[in-house]
């Protein structure tokens, strides 16, 4: 975990309106950025978020247009490729019968979909199988992968199936296929072929990849074997929408090829030509092109409405739809599961948070645990529990004798290593995951002895305690450098989320010149700045932390704002705004 303590505070902000200690950009990126700037002519607070990145002067055009066949990997240099695409391909030939088994989430959803959309196309029928998160848990087992053998040729495990050596041993019968991305054990099960660039004998450079992203690959080497064959597969490239959904959704870092997916799959979307996200669009009414927040926030959490606290397979089905009727029909049941999700989820995370908070945040780890929470919202909460406390965060259903859990991670910290490792050592009855998130299943007894050791092990990592929670900025900016080309050049430099955060920049010394409530929780507000340049900004939930109570106490007064420049559309109309994230008293104040 980054230890901000030993940085100086920018603009002199100790303690803001949030209890955070701001950071700007350090002397080294100061000066890349202006190189870039002298190099580029772009903007400073576009090449600030370049140098925040590691662009160098010369990569800069080739960063700002990632192109997904400069940065698309060799698919045969992960291991088992070659052998998958086979299999898969000689089952299409041969008409075999085809099951597709994948987990539960939108990574799982949108990898058994980009599979059944190419089938589809081939003119295949699979069958879709997904377990349900209560009655079955995660990944493959034994009845489902035996009932499964007995009725096809070829099982394709996606999203899951790295570690389980019993229920793929259990499908007589049947070769099996494991698409996967989750750290693999030091022995693989008994399938055809394994590919997982997490697997121990693979060199890691492509652990980035989320599940749908190893199933693209797996397809962009089918069709190549096709090509050898003299035959033409699926435009793959019609198929990143589903991958860039993925890729934002199951928070895998945007790096690399991951940008691509994201860039391209975002444009692919925008055309609106897959029925089932069209329809989610819909109902969530969503009026804009989408951005990688409405696939992370707005799409990404309805698809996984179903596997959370409905019919685990809604989400598939959905992103595989190519009916309109029936893709309206889903995406409105998955919209209503996804509000009683919310319901559900607002009550474990205050008891989490609650019962965190009352057994102490001084650890390097921070974790709850409660009778009857439900599965399907244990690993929002425990989302929700690390951004609120700065660290990572395990968050335990626990029913009868055991606990069900699941943990997310921060940057620098390998979350999933150290579950495997407890499961090694007993403490844990199951375990699994990567860097940044993990599930878990421990005995009652095992517990406060299991979370004991995994704060142990993440301190080891670095994670240590901070009372101070930071808020990392991108530099400063004034209402007058604001334009809608600035925002088009700073989303050039995106797509963000996972290890590439939005950019955030600070308006100094600003008048607040008036300030109004919106609903019970929410202000807007206009500020200027002392050339009376004038600007519009936002601040959602602000009365539910300190932050609403600050400025709208100071209206007429000066203080710093912080967050994020955007183009609000609203009623047919479109306005540059500030979304204010912090605020903090000038000096002296």
């Amino acid at each position: 975990m980054n230890d901000a303590s030993s940085e100086r505070a920018f603009l002199g902000v100790e303690s803001s309106a949030l209890g955070r200690r701001w950071i700007g950009p350090d002397a080294s990126r100061d000066r890349l950025g202006e190189a870039i700037a002298q190099s580029t002519h772009l903007p400073r607070a576009v090449c600030s978020v370049l140098a925040r990145s590691g662009v160098t002067p010369e990569a800069a055009e080739a960063y700002l247009a990632p192109a997904l066949r400069d940065l698309l990997p060799d698919p045969r240099s992960l291991r088992d490729m070659e052998a998958a695409a086979a299999r898969f391909l000689d089952a299409v030939s041969c008409s075999q019968r085809i099951a597709i088994f994948a987990d539960y989430d939108v990574d799982g959803g949108a990898s058994a979909a980009l599979l059944l959309c190419w089938l589809r196309s081939m003119g295949h029928p699979a069958t879709l199988y997904i377990p349900d998160r209560i009655d079955e848990g995660y990944g493959p087992n034994v009845p489902a992968m035996a009932e499964l053998a007995r009725s096809h040729d070829l099982i394709v495990c996606v999203d899951c199936g790295t570690l389980s050596h019993d229920p793929i041993a259990a499908a007589q019968g049947a070769d099996v296929i494991v698409l996967d991305h989750h750290l693999g054990g030091e022995t693989l099960p008994p399938a055809l072929a394994v590919v997982n660039p997490n697997r121990q004998d693979e060199s890691g450079d492509l652990g980035h990849l989320c599940a749908a992203g190893v199933v693209f690959l797996m397809l962009v080497e089918a069709n190549r074997q096709l090509r050898s064959q003299g035959q033409n597969g699926p435009d793959l490239m019609n198929f990143l929408d589903l991958v860039a959904l993925a890729t934002v959704a199951d928070v895998a870092p945007l790096i690399g090829v991951n940008r691509a997916f994201v860039r391209q799959g975002l444009r692919v979307m925008a055309r609106r030509e897959r029925a089932g996200l069209k329809a989610l669009a819909d109902v969530a009414r969503l009026e804009t092109a989408p951005t990688a927040y409405h696939l992370g926030f707005v799409l990404g959490p309805r698809v996984n409405a179903g596997g959370r606290i409905g019919a685990a397979d809604l989400g598939a089905r959905l992103l595989a739809c190519d009916d309109e009727a029936e893709a309206a029909a889903l995406a409105e049941k998955l919209d209503l599961l996804n509000t009683e999700r919310r319901e559900i989820e607002a009550a474990v995370r205050a008891a989490a948070l609650a019962q965190a908070e009352a057994r102490g945040t001084e650890g390097a780890l921070v974790w709850a645990a409660g009778e009857g929470w439900h599965p399907g919202v244990i690993g929002i909460a425990a989302a929700r529990l690390k951004e609120a406390l700065g660290r990572p965060a395990i968050v335990i259903g626990l029913e009868g004798e055991t606990g069900k859990g699941s943990g997310r991670s921060v940057p620098g910290i390998d979350l999933g290593a150290a579950v495997h490792r407890l499961v090694r050592e007993g403490l844990l009855d199951r375990g699994g995951g990567h860097k940044m998130a993990a599930g878990l299943s421990v005995t009652r007894s095992n517990l406060d002895a299991a979370m004991q050791r995994l704060d142990t092990l993440l301190a080891r990592q670095g994670g240590t305690h901070n009372s101070t929670q930071s808020l990392r900025l991108d530099g400063v900016l004034m209402p007058s450098a604001v334009t809608v080309e600035l925002v088009e050049q700073l989303e050039a430099a995106g797509p963000y989320g996972a290890s590439a955060p939005a950019p955030r920049f600070a308006f100094p010394d600003m008048h607040i010149q008036s300030v109004r409530r919106m609903g019970e929780a929410h202000l807007r507000l206009r500020f200027t700045d002392r050339q009376s340049r004038s600007m519009e900004a936002v601040a959602f939930g602000a009365f539910e932390n300190g932050l609403g109570p600050l400025v709208a106490g100071a209206q007429g007064q000066r203080l710093h704002l912080a967050g994020k420049i955007e183009v609000n559309h609203w009623g047919g109309r479109s306005s540059l705004q500030l979304r204010l994230e912090d605020a903090a008293r000038t000096t002296g104040d």
